[in-house]
């Protein structure tokens, strides 16, 4: 039988020459003794596993907290990586331009270089014709000289052989 406070208020004893009957208040009492001893031990365990889940609630809480702190400081690693690769892609790629433009500028000197060289080349190739145009300029007015000269000679000797046989 459960006892309630409603079962308490409505208990009606019944009445004997001298009251209440002793034997049924005290078996009564006894009975509504052990239902609140029994309802006391439920309260107190009941209080024992609020107050263990209470601290498995605060366990959870922390571990929460401390998750969610471990997720946003992850965040920030991940921006700050992110923020770092960006700008190590940035630096790689001036210095990359760095170095093309090195290369370009060398390359520009060179073919310049080259021009140069062609230029001096050719105008060495036009000294050059022009002394070896010269050198046979004057080799053949030697020649002719030489020529005009021997037909002088021969002359010479013609008319000295005609001056001898004569």
């Amino acid at each position: 039988m459960g006892i309630t406070p409603e079962v308490i208020k409505q208990k009606e004893f019944s009445t004997r020459f001298r009251g209440f009957d002793v034997h049924e208040v005290d078996n009564f009492l006894e009975t509504v003794a052990y239902e609140f001893e029994k309802l006391n031990h439920q309260i107190q365990a009941m209080k024992e596993e609020n107050h263990r889940l209470d601290l498995e609630n605060e366990g959870y809480k922390k571990r929460e907290t401390s998750l969610k702190r471990v997720m946003i400081q992850s965040q920030k690693v991940l921006e700050q990586m992110k923020h770092n690769s960006r700008k190590s892609a940035e630096l790689v790629i001036a210095n990359a331009e760095v170095e093309a433009e090195k290369i370009l500028n060398r390359a520009h000197q060179r073919l310049s270089q080259l021009h140069s060289d062609i230029t001096e080349l050719k105008r060495q190739r036009m000294q050059i014709e022009m002394q070896i145009s010269t050198v046979i300029e004057s080799h053949s007015k030697l020649l002719e000289m030489s020529k005009e000269e021997n037909k002088a000679s021969d002359a010479t000797d013609s008319s000295l052989r005609f001056i001898k046989q004569a």
